[in-house]
C-alpha cells in the first residue's frame, strides 16, 4: 500500500512547537491557547485579529520547523510499515512564505528520519494531484484541483474532531491501516 504522510500535525508536533515558541515570545501577554481548547485547522484563526501578526512570526521564524519536536510514536509506526512491505511517503506542504519553512521540513525529515528518508518526500501545495492508497492528515478537507485517488484518514487533533471519516493516532494506526483499501480493492 502507499501511505502517504502529512509532516506538521502527524509527524512533527506543530502545537507543541507553537505552543512553546508563543509561550517564549508572548507568554505574560496573552498565554498561548491550549490545544484541547483549539478550534480552527489554522493556529493563527482561533488568536485574536490582533495577535495574527505575531501568530504568524512564530511559524515564519527561522528554525521553527527544523526544531519541530516528533509525535510521540510517528518514528516507530512508520518503521513498521516499512517493515511490513508498504512504500510510505511523506505528504507536506509548505507555506506561501516558504523562506525557512520548505529547507527546514527537509533538515527535520533528516534529522529524524534519516537521509534517505528526504528521498521520500512529496512537496506540494495540492495533495489532491498525488497518487496514493491513503492520506493520513490532519487537515479535516483536503481538496484540490482534482478528486483524489487516496483515502483521507483524519489523524485526531481537537481542531479537526468535526470532521468525518476514519480517524487515527500512532497509538490505533495499525487497526485504521487495515480496514483501507488500495487501489486494486486489496487491503
Amino acid at each position: 500500500m502507499l501511505i502517504l504522510l502529512d509532516q506538521d500535525g502527524v509527524l512533527a508536533d506543530f502545537e507543541r512547537g507553537f505552543h512553546e515558541a508563543w509561550d517564549t515570545r508572548m507568554g505574560n501577554l496573552h498565554p498561548a491557547l491550549p490545544l484541547e481548547q483549539r478550534r480552527a485547522f489554522y493556529v493563527r484563526d482561533d488568536y485574536p485579529d490582533t495577535y495574527r501578526n505575531e501568530v504568524e512570526a512564530v511559524y515564519h521564524a527561522q528554525g521553527f520547523y527544523r526544531d519541530l519536536p516528533v509525535i510521540s510514536g510517528a518514528i516507530e509506526a512508520i518503521q513498521a510499515l516499512l517493515e511490513f512491505g508498504h512504500d510510505v511517503r511523506i505528504c507536506t506542504s509548505p507555506l506561501n512564505q516558504y523562506r525557512f519553512c520548505l529547507p527546514e521540513k527537509y533538515e527535520w525529515v533528516e534529522r529524524n528520519l534519516g537521509p534517505d528518508f528526504v528521498h521520500r518526500m512529496i512537496v506540494t501545495k495540492d495533495k489532491t494531484v498525488i497518487l496514493g492508497d491513503v492520506l493520513v492528515d490532519d487537515k479535516p478537507s483536503v481538496t484540490g484541483t482534482r478528486t483524489p485517488a487516496w483515502q483521507h484518514v483524519i489523524f485526531d487533533q481537537p481542531y479537526n474532531r468535526q470532521a468525518d471519516g476514519p480517524r487515527m493516532t500512532w497509538e490505533n494506526w495499525n487497526a485504521v491501516l487495515g480496514t483501507v483499501r488500495t487501489f486494486d480493492g486489496k487491503h
